[in-house]
């Protein structure tokens, strides 16, 4: 009994869509990636060693630049008005969590004035820092 070798065909992979996808691909998360800026307001953030976050339900950005303006969700406020914006905007204390983007040339006494305004009105705040 004579057994007979089976012709197989070539098995070919056509690549030329392959670099279609790929460019529309890299456009897409270019254009996704621009839009999740978190935040306009142009600070140099501090560094640490770790970068966990932990995040609430509700997250309000609070942002201190070098020359002491202040910016709550982007918009410019002033010091003396920081307490009743963010009692203002609190929905639920438990789930709400202040970020607190400071310029790293920025004095520590500002930032712990800000601190204790969040320890006042018993709300949680982190400082949002690079990773080193």
């Amino acid at each position: 009994m004579k057994l007979r070798k089976k012709y197989k065909t070539p098995t070919e992979v056509y690549t030329a869509s392959l670099n279609d996808i790929m460019f529309f691909l890299l456009l897409f998360f270019l254009i996704v990636s621009t839009l999740v800026n978190p935040s306009v307001i142009k600070l140099m953030l501090p560094k640490a060693s770790s970068n966990e976050q932990t995040l609430s339900k509700q997250c309000i950005n609070l942002s201190i630049t070098s020359d002491l303006h202040y910016f709550i969700n982007d918009k410019p406020v002033l010091f003396k008005h920081i307490e009743p914006t963010l009692v203002s905007l609190i929905k639920n204390p438990a789930n709400t969590t202040v970020i607190v983007r400071a310029d790293r040339n920025l004095r520590l006494q500002e930032v712990v004035q800000v601190l204790d305004i969040g320890n006042k009105i018993k709300i949680k705040m982190i400082l949002a820092t690079h990773r080193d």
